[in-house]
């Protein structure tokens, strides 16, 4: 078993609980000599390995290595694993799966990303609309928040056809998850083109890849760039 763990700054602190239980949990640590550092003594007493900076990919090979000898191990990056840090990699290589937020799609948002309200309680929609275009325009990554209540029926129908519109292909990767973090969490990926005519709640997340973005195993990716 393999776990991606951000760190945030480093600091016990710092991390979450879940964090914590998953480095005291695993036999084998791995990371960037800087990040192992900042752990101190509380987990010296485990496999500790590292490799330079720019060997990112060595680091996710030296994991599969570890757990083919049937160890639990820890990848540890600093902030968050999902956003700029090793998920997308991890998940390319051959991880099928991931932890939290975000991660229950995959690693949606691991390269430059946006997040747009849908919501125009405080945002007129124009204002709205004027963001959608931008992001599609600089080919971001989206987080979309609040995409339909009772009296937004047809919002997230509206915001994908603006999306589409400037730049945004039919088959472009996308994603959604009803209610994070509960009991009842609902994954699903599709394409633009299913997503414009898919009902959500005002409990749903809905996440709109880059150009770059695809679907690994029914995970969602956003890679960074690395040559696999």
């Amino acid at each position: 078993r393999i776990y991606v763990v951000g760190m945030g700054p480093g600091q016990e602190n710092m991390m979450t609980q879940e964090a914590m239980q998953v480095l005291e949990a695993s036999d084998v640590i791995i990371g960037y000599t800087v990040y192992l550092k900042l752990l101190g003594e509380r987990f010296g007493c485990k496999e500790l390995l590292s490799t330079p900076m720019r060997q990112e990919r060595e680091r996710c090979q030296m994991c599969f290595e570890k757990a083919r000898e049937g160890k639990k191990v820890a990848l540890i990056c600093s902030g968050d694993a999902g956003i700029y840090g090793m998920a997308s990699l991890m998940l390319e290589i051959g991880i099928t799966a991931a932890s939290s937020g975000a991660a229950v799609l995959g690693a949606p948002l691991n390269h430059d990303f946006c997040v747009i309200s849908l919501s125009d309680l405080l945002t007129p929609w124009e204002r709205i609309k004027k963001r959608l275009i931008a992001a599609a325009e600089g080919d971001f990554a989206m987080a979309i928040y609040n995409p339909s209540s009772h009296k937004r029926a047809d919002y997230l129908e509206r915001a994908c056809r603006i999306l589409m519109e400037h730049g945004v292909e039919p088959e472009r990767a996308c994603g959604y998850v009803e209610n994070i973090g509960r009991d009842d969490t609902h994954a699903v990926t599709l394409t633009m083109a299913e997503l414009v005519h898919t009902p959500v709640n005002m409990f749903t997340t809905v996440f709109i890849g880059n150009s770059q973005t695809k679907i690994i195993d029914g995970k969602l990716v956003t890679p960074r760039g690395y040559h696999i």
